[in-house]
Parts: structure tokens; C-alpha cells; sequence
């Protein structure tokens, strides 16, 4: 009887009451009473589920770093405020619909803390997707000429948290600006972007360009957003040494 139930636990996918069935078979099992093992069953599968969707939705992601949220160095040099930065760990941003801004020098940690609240986002069940930004506007100038356009733009405006890293290595040209603003309009008072780069928010409205276009986009993104900016010399010349 126990060999056609875990059988039937197979062909239903119920992989985690699967598992934690056969292991209450063996002889150094806990005696459970029937509601602690129908308990146990239920609560093994809903584990192995979530664990699941958090490995579906990180793998979706295509995060830069396998970064975490504990990782994070709140050496005094970098004039973090660490309350701050632990409160992301909520992702109340994200239900909030806000923005965060991460900026500093080469090297700083700005990836790997967009990363680091990106993954902490999958573990709570949001959809996210990671792009290097120079990478995606690539895409959708690629997108563009195959006709699969809107369909990467809805992609985008269907993610929870957009994480655009390495923004302003590059000026816009005038399809990657029509292109930002597009992004950040179908997402504005919808969904949560993280925008990392090395310039300073300031600066982004030269980089940006086209008068007009730079005020829409930076008032849609700004006024709803938190903002880092990461002090002291760089991460990686630091592990170095």
C-alpha cells in the first residue's frame, strides 16, 4: 500500500509530502498521530513548493552576483546607513511601488547590492529580472528589427522589481531614450526599478538628454525613490589587499 501511495505522490508532483513520506517509513522515524503526520506531509510539500519557486524565479532573473542581503559591508568608509539598507529586506519598496538609486565610484558595490536586494525580492516571491543596461538597450534595438519589440517591453513592465545596472556608462542615443522613457512610463506607479551607476543622480539628466524626454523620465523616477550612494574606495581592490 505504502509503495502505491509514494507512487501516486510521484505522478501527482507532490515531490515534498513524497519525500517526507517515505522518510517517515524508515525505523528511526518520529511516531507521528495521524493530524501531526497529515501536518507534516502538507507542510513538507508547501516547503518544497516555495523552495522551488525561489529557484524558478532567481534562475529567471539572471542575476550579475549571487549576492546576498547579510554579505552587505557597512565598513564606516562607505557612509551606508545600514538601517536603511536592512529595511529593503521587507521589499516594502516593492509594495510601495518606489524606486532606488544606488550610485558611486567603479568598483563600490553597487552591483552586488542591487543584486543582494534582487535575490531577497525572489525569496519573498516577486518576479525580477536583471539587465546590464548598455545589454539591454542592445536587445531592443535587436528587438526592433526582428518585431519582437512590445513583446520584450511587456516583459519588462510585467517584472516586479527591473533591476538596470551599469546606467550612463554610455549616452543615449535617441531610440535608447525613447526607449528608457518608455520603460519607465509603463512602470511608473506600477511596479519597483533599481537603477545602479557610477554617476551621480545629478548628472543623468546631460546624460540622458533631449530636455524634455530627461525631465519625464527623471520626474517619474526620482521623486518615488530611495537613494544610496556608496563611499570609500573599491570592493575589489579591497579584496585584493
Amino acid at each position: 500500500m505504502n509503495t502505491k501511495t509514494l507512487e501516486q505522490m510521484k505522478q501527482l508532483r507532490l515531490f515534498g509530502m513524497h519525500r517526507a513520506f517515505e522518510n517517515s517509513l524508515t525505523p528511526e522515524s518520529i511516531n507521528y498521530t495521524s493530524d501531526e503526520l497529515v501536518a507534516y506531509l502538507t507542510q513538507s510539500e508547501w516547503d518544497d513548493r516555495q523552495n522551488r519557486k525561489i529557484e524558478r524565479l532567481t534562475k529567471s532573473a539572471y542575476f550579475r552576483y549571487s549576492a546576498v542581503m547579510e554579505a552587505i559591508d557597512y565598513d564606516p568608509s562607505r557612509a551606508l546607513d545600514k538601517n536603511q539598507i536592512q529595511r529593503f529586506s521587507c521589499c516594502d519598496f516593492i509594495k510601495n511601488k518606489q524606486n532606488i538609486l544606488i550610485t558611486g565610484s567603479t568598483g563600490a558595490g553597487k552591483s552586488y547590492m542591487a543584486s543582494a536586494i534582487g535575490h531577497q525580492a525572489c525569496s519573498l516571491g516577486y518576479k525580477v529580472v536583471y539587465y546590464n543596461t548598455n545589454k539591454l538597450f542592445t536587445l531592443l534595438k535587436t528587438a526592433k528589427a526582428d518585431g519582437s519589440y512590445l513583446k520584450q517591453i511587456s516583459k519588462l513592465e510585467k517584472q516586479d522589481l527591473l533591476i538596470l545596472d551599469d546606467f550612463g556608462l554610455r549616452a543615449l542615443d535617441n531610440m535608447n531614450r525613447h526607449a528608457l522613457m518608455e520603460i519607465i512610463e509603463d512602470r511608473h506607479g506600477k511596479h519597483s526599478t533599481i537603477i545602479a551607476s557610477q554617476l551621480p543622480v545629478e548628472a543623468w539628466h546631460e546624460l540622458i538628454g533631449e530636455h524634455t524626454i530627461a525631465d519625464a523620465i527623471l520626474d517619474r523616477l526620482v521623486h518615488t525613490a530611495h537613494r544610496i550612494d556608496i563611499k570609500g574606495e573599491s570592493m575589489r581592490k579591497k579584496l585584493k589587499k
